[in-house]
């Protein structure tokens, strides 16, 4: 998702952009297929497209030597934070030290007095918060293994830049979604399915915890920023957020609100259920399989740091950001209900 915006952003700005993508035996790039020169033949313009992956070193001195960038943004990770449970070892591999295996790489070209490098990192990172709203100086407690590898990768960069001089920057970023987010994560799950309920195709879905609560912007608002912490004098470390704070039930009252649809909320813990007022069908059930061991309950970021010093503003609002991925869901599902 993020890379897609990126992308288009810097094509904006007169980039030629370069992004690795790993083998596949299916084409997964739908969501950079209007940034080709040639979308139906994948026949390549300004953007340009390489074979690789974070687990293999070699391949990446290969890229980064032949390349020779002069910025890099690192936004690979198996992202998934529940998934990341299941995978802890390789999440381990890719977000934590896949980003030493790229600062190695760009060393080993000898780009390190050239190179300007962003990590994305997480709010994830605070995990079990220390202070709300958290902010740059806010102590660490990551609660998944997708936060502690995540946290591995800040600190790495931190070292690289005092080590050996190179401008690297961690962007701590806060949750941010958009109609090109993942059909598995929380926010997509709820505008696709209040979209295949709005045309009839669904009766009802599950969600883990209804009383999570977030920090969500646009991604579109969220690459500007990556930009930006690259176009300054000095590297630093900077938080992106709204500093505004919903829940997940929120985010689905709002869903349904936009397809006029009224839930309201019966029972309790695993037992709850979304109804809808109009019609009295159930939309909405709690299943803990969607829990994760060790939960992540509130996130705000402060982001006066980036206000002030990179005049960077998030422009979409929480309701405008859910009314257009479910927009964009009803499209979607209205031309293809097997997306």
């Amino acid at each position: 998702m993020d890379g897609s915006y990126l992308a288009e952003f810097l094509l904006e700005k007169g980039y030629e952009v370069h992004g690795i993508v790993r083998r596949s035996s299916s084409f997964n790039t739908g969501r950079i297929e209007h940034l080709y020169k040639n979308p139906q033949t994948h026949m390549e313009g300004n953007m340009k497209l390489h074979y690789g992956d974070l687990t293999d070193s070699t391949c990446l001195v290969k890229i980064i030597n032949e390349v020779k960038p002069t910025e890099i943004y690192n936004l690979g990770a198996q992202s998934h934070v529940k998934i990341s449970f299941d995978l802890a070892e390789y999440t381990a591999d890719v977000d934590g030290v896949g980003t030493l295996r790229l600062l190695d790489a760009i060393k080993t070209c000898g780009l390190t007095g050239s190179v300007r490098f962003y990590q994305a990192s997480t709010s994830e990172l605070y995990g079990k918060v220390q202070e709300i709203p958290q902010r740059e100086t806010t102590p660490f407690y990551p609660r998944s293994p997708y936060g502690a590898a995540k946290l591995y990768a800040y600190w790495i960069v931190v070292n690289f830049r005092e080590a050996y001089n190179l401008f690297a920057v961690n962007g701590i970023l806060f949750n941010h979604e958009s109609p090109r987010r993942g059909a598995n994560f929380v926010t997509r799950k709820i505008s696709r399915s209040v979209a295949k309920i709005h045309l009839g195709q669904l009766d009802c879905f599950s969600l883990g915890n209804l009383d999570s609560k977030r920090d969500w912007g646009h991604a579109k608002d969220y690459v500007e920023a990556m930009w930006l912490m690259l176009q300054e004098e000095k590297p630093e470390d900077y938080v992106i957020a709204t500093g505004e704070v919903h829940s997940v039930r929120e985010f689905v009252e709002k869903a349904f609100k936009h397809v006029e649809k009224t839930i309201v909320w019966e029972g309790k813990d695993e037992n709850e259920v979304g109804r809808c007022q109009e019609t009295g069908d159930i939309h909405v059930r709690v299943d803990l399989k969607y829990y994760r061991p060790t939960e992540v309950d509130y996130l705000q970021g402060d982001s006066s740091k980036a206000q002030e010093r990179l005049g960077w503003r998030p422009q979409v609002t929480f309701e405008e950001l859910v009314k257009e991925m479910v927009d964009a869901d009803i499209e979607l599902m209205r031309s293809n209900p097997n997306a």
